[in-house]
């Protein structure tokens, strides 16, 4: 059976709110990911993704402006399976400082935009940045990532604007 899963890259001024993973058993230790994680029993997109950031950032959805549903992403593992990714994105807008430390998933961290390419992460992740964040600004998106292990062999991408 697929996994279903979210993640919401929330930004502020000219930041994006990463968690640097530090589990040993995690596959995605040591790898910067944004916010989110698997759907609950009868949960949408919408209430999953929201309840992920308010639990390992304690940002509530008031706290959010411009939240937006931008794309699916189907990644495909030999190592690991078949999972289904939605994607979000946000602004931060509230007004208490959400500052960088410790959460259950891992260290939450502010990084600058320029820097997100030199992250480690997912090969397949930078090519979903460049969806969110030069090719389908305003639109959709629909990426289909294989793995051998780590290694991404292969990406499909479809851009709806």
């Amino acid at each position: 059976m697929p996994e279903l899963t979210t993640l919401c890259y929330i930004s502020e001024d000219d930041k994006v709110l990463f968690i640097h993973k530090g589990e040993k058993d995690d596959p995605n230790c040591g790898k910067f990911l944004g916010v989110g994680g698997h759907f609950e029993q009868g949960e949408s997109p919408e209430e999953c993704v929201l309840r992920e950031i308010s639990e390992e950032t304690g940002i509530v959805p008031e706290e959010l402006d411009g939240f937006r549903y931008r794309g699916i992403v189907t990644f495909v593992s030999d190592r690991y399976g078949v999972e289904y990714m939605h994607v979000f994105t946000a602004c931060y807008a509230g007004t208490r400082n959400v500052v960088p430390g410790s959460c259950s998933e891992g260290e939450l961290m502010w990084i600058p935009l320029q820097d997100i390419y030199g992250l480690p992460m997912w090969e397949g992740d930078k090519v979903m940045f460049d969806c969110l964040y030069k090719e389908a600004v305003n639109g959709f998106f629909s990426l289909k990532l294989e793995y051998e292990g780590d290694k991404l062999v292969g990406c499909e991408k479809h851009i709806f604007t």
